[in-house]
């Protein structure tokens, strides 16, 4: 491997976005994929898991930490703090996409930003992220009249709702108007609820098929509505987003990032 080049662990390799990221750094001038592993049961453990890679599948998800300058992780939620305590100790720059998260598991991430680069977003969809600027903006220039409401659709194998990037562009519009998401957000309507709040962020999640994401956010007021949506056609804009987010990681310094601080939307629209 020559100087310039990073090495890239891949946890939960076999699963849909782990396949799609394999796929998503093959070629690339800078990043080599080098490690991976998955659960003990998983049919591959010992075999090469992508053709052509000559990476072998292993069980040992803190082999994967100490043998790559880099970690990718979409696994299901419950693997992100002992992930990030590997990420603390051999100091590998970490990127989290799995959803669903805790307050424990965010503070095990903020621990291992001490001694790591990790970027942590609830998607890392160019598109979402930029959606996610403008939400912020509009709900920043948009007053309390207009009413937010957030609509999301994911398949049916999706374990969390609402979806991190529901939540992603909800905590946006929330911090736009200076406010706190968990206190004005409204996740489930049913029954006599009484009439909608001023101020409320309401948010609703639907689940079938094979959905991949959908994402809309509406801003509604007496007399006119304004929305912004995004559509996901295939995974491959998620996985490129997680390679473009290592790719950025491998080269800067220890610290709690997101997609945000990647693509240098930060102060956008500030």
């Amino acid at each position: 491997m020559s100087g310039n080049e990073f090495k890239v662990g891949i946890v939960g390799a076999m699963g849909r976005m782990g396949q799609a990221i394999i796929a998503a750094l093959q070629g690339h001038s800078v990043l080599r994929f080098s490690a991976a592993s998955d659960i003990e049961t998983h049919p591959m453990i010992g075999k090469e898991c992508y053709l052509g890679t000559g990476v072998s599948l292993s069980t040992n998800s803190q082999s994967v930490f100490e043998a790559s300058d880099v970690v990718i992780d979409f696994t299901p939620p419950g693997n992100t703090q002992t992930h990030a305590e590997y990420a603390k100790t051999f100091k590998t720059a970490y990127i989290v996409g799995t959803t669903g998260l805790t307050e424990a598991d965010h503070q095990a991430l903020d621990v291992a930003g001490q001694s790591a680069c990790v970027v942590q977003a609830g998607n890392f969809s160019l598109g979402v992220n930029l959606m996610t600027a403008f939400s912020k903006k509009m709900a920043e220039v948009l007053g309390d009249e207009w009413d937010i409401e957030i609509l999301e659709m994911h398949h049916k194998h999706k374990v969390d709702a609402p979806s991190g990037t529901a939540v992603m562009i909800g905590e946006a519009a929330a911090e736009g108007r200076r406010v706190n998401l968990d206190e004005k957000a409204v996740r489930a309507r049913d029954g006599i609820t009484g009439e909608r709040k001023s101020g409320d962020i309401g948010f609703a999640t639907l689940r079938g098929g094979s959905v991949i994401g959908e994402h809309e956010i509406i801003f509604a007021s007496e007399n006119e509505r304004l929305t912004l949506s995004h559509r996901a056609e295939n995974r491959g804009l998620f996985a490129s987003g997680a390679v473009r987010a290592a790719h950025w990681a491998a080269s800067h310094v220890k610290g709690r990032y997101n997609m945000m601080d990647v693509l240098e939307l930060t102060d956008f629209g500030a």
